[in-house]
C-alpha cells in the first residue's frame, strides 16, 4: 500500500510508509514547520498516524498491536466452516423470497453466494469507479475546501466529468491538481 504525504498544497513524498518516513525525518532535520497530512492512495483516506508509526525499525507499526489475543479468535470462530471462513449471518427477507431460495438448486446459501457473485463480477467496473470519485471526494475534502470552484469540482467529479473536473482546477496547485486526478482515475 502506498500513501502520499502533503505539507498544505505541497506533495512531500509518495510511496511506501518508508518513503514517506525518510521525507518526514528530512523535513524535520531542516527544521520545517508545519501540519503534514498522510493519505493512503488506494482509498484517498486520511491516515492519522502518530510518528512512532512513521519511525523507522517499528516494525509492524500500529497493525502489531492490532492482532487478535488467543481468546478473540476463540470467540470470533461459531457455527460455520471457519476454516473457509464462512460466517453465518441474519439475512431477512419475505415469505416468496424464502421459497424462492429453497426451491433453487443447492438450497438458500448456494443460490446467495452465486447472486453475490454474480453481482460482483457485473458490477466491478462500476464499483471501482465509484470508489475512485470517492477517494478523490475524501481527499479534496480534507485539502482543497477552501479553493476557488471546490462545490463545481466535486460536481464534476461526482458527474463524471473529469475534464470539466480538470479544467476548473486549472488554478490549482499542481499537486492538488495531479493527486486528485490521480485518485479520480480509474
Amino acid at each position: 500500500m502506498t500513501h502520499s504525504l502533503f505539507a498544505g498544497y505541497r506533495r512531500l513524498a509518495q510511496g511506501s510508509l518508508g518513503q514517506v518516513t525518510a521525507a518526514l525525518l528530512e523535513r524535520e532535520r531542516a527544521g520545517e514547520p508545519g501540519p503534514l497530512l498522510l493519505f493512503e492512495d488506494a482509498t484517498g483516506r486520511q491516515v492519522d498516524a502518530d510518528r512512532a508509526v512513521l519511525v523507522p525499525g517499528n516494525a509492524g507499526g500500529a497493525a502489531a498491536a492490532a492482532a487478535p489475543s488467543p481468546a478473540d479468535e476463540a470467540a470470533r470462530r461459531g457455527p460455520g466452516r471457519p476454516r473457509l471462513g464462512v460466517v453465518p449471518r441474519e439475512v431477512t427477507l419475505l415469505p416468496h423470497h424464502w421459497e424462492w431460495l429453497n426451491a433453487q438448486p443447492g438450497g438458500a446459501s448456494v443460490t446467495l453466494r452465486k447472486l453475490v457473485e454474480h453481482a460482483r463480477k457485473t458490477g466491478a467496473a462500476d464499483e471501482r469507479l465509484r470508489l475512485a470519485r470517492e477517494a478523490a471526494y475524501r481527499f479534496l475534502s480534507a485539502v482543497a475546501g477552501n479553493l476557488p470552484d471546490y462545490e463545481e469540482v466535486t460536481r464534476a467529479l461526482f458527474a463524471g466529468d473529469l475534464s470539466r473536473m480538470e479544467s476548473l482546477m486549472r488554478e490549482w496547485p499542481e499537486d492538488v491538481r495531479r493527486y486528485t486526478v490521480q485518485l479520480a482515475t480509474v
